[in-house]
């Protein structure tokens, strides 16, 4: 396993780094810096974007400073954005994806996502609520947003288009009617949500998965305390087994499934790190032992704000 590739063949036949720097809750003035950080100084050339962080346009402006440096071009990185739920109307997926390119001062995106497979309307706010508390929804289907996400290919907005936090049944009815297969399937994971046939099941359809919050999160859980995945015992007892962090043993876990790890962190040690999980494997007995961590526990779980089971 030490000779893993970083980075795997996507449908499209683009390459895609194994490990990327993830963006979610990346305060909009630290970003910019951790950006340019883990280009420049630790061999990062994939990013993970989406409209809704509220942190493209500094993201944007990090990358111009990267791209102009010299010593990165823009062919050699991959950088990912997502669809927010306001936009899924035919009409207005292309707008959503200008905007994007706009704020990351780029032409293209090499991949472009469904956020989720659910929609909203365009004008009462991004993830309005109804008296209930729960998530007002528009009726805009999956098939007219995915054909308007490859409208984005035809047009050269997007090399890539995927989608994220789908199941295998939303999977299942892009695959009955795509001119264009999904690229990729960003979900959740880590060893306490391992979804281990939804990727086995990704894979067999020939799409690539991301693995989100691959360190665990605090990010979906409002007025509880999350368990600590980079706590927990048996994690921390690999991890000092190979003299390693327990983060990039978490990292190289998801890489040696087959699957992109996106880890969060604007503090540049841990960015730094987070990238330094080629030079280890580990063995068949410790992937076995992580099996048995599975407590199939969501760190993000729409239910927890919109109050819709979406994936029950």
């Amino acid at each position: 396993m030490n000779s893993i590739s970083d980075h795997l063949v996507l449908n499209t036949g683009a390459s895609m780094p194994v490990v990327g720097l993830g963006t979610w809750n990346a305060a909009p003035d630290q970003v910019g810096h951790a950006v340019e950080y883990a280009f420049l100084e630790c061999g990062y050339r994939h990013i993970d974007c989406a409209a809704i962080y509220k942190n493209e346009k500094e993201i944007g402006e990090a990358l111009t400073k990267v791209l102009g440096h010299g010593a990165v071009k823009r062919e050699e990185v991959f950088i990912t954005s997502k669809l927010w739920n306001t936009a899924h109307a035919k009409g207005d997926a292309a707008s959503a994806c200008q905007a994007t390119l706009s704020d990351l001062g780029l032409d293209y995106l090499d991949l472009y996502l469904m956020h989720w497979g659910v929609a909203t309307p365009a004008d009462k706010g991004d993830e309005p609520l109804d008296k209930n508390g729960i998530l007002i929804t528009g009726k805009i289907p999956i098939r007219e947003t995915w054909q308007a996400m490859e409208d984005l290919v035809r047009t050269g907005l997007a090399r890539a288009i995927g989608v994220s936090n789908f199941t295998a049944p939303m999977i299942l009815d892009i695959l009955s009617y795509a001119k264009i297969l999904p690229a990729v399937n960003q979900i959740e994971l880590h060893p306490y949500l391992q979804q281990s046939k939804l990727v086995a099941f990704c894979h067999y359809k020939n799409i690539a998965v991301t693995a989100y919050s691959p360190l665990g999160s605090s990010g979906g859980w409002r007025d509880r305390k999350p368990p600590i995945l980079l706590d927990d015992k048996d994690i921390v007892a690999i991890a000092r087994n190979h003299n390693k962090s327990p983060a990039r043993v978490l990292i190289r876990w998801a890489i040696q499934r087959n699957t992109v790890a996106i880890p969060k962190s604007t503090t540049p040690e841990h960015i730094k790190s987070n990238m330094d999980v080629f030079g280890f494997e580990l063995s068949e007995e410790e992937m076995n032992f992580l099996k048995t961590l599975d407590r199939k526990l969501r760190f993000v779980n729409p239910e927890e704000w919109w109050n819709i089971p979406y994936f029950d």
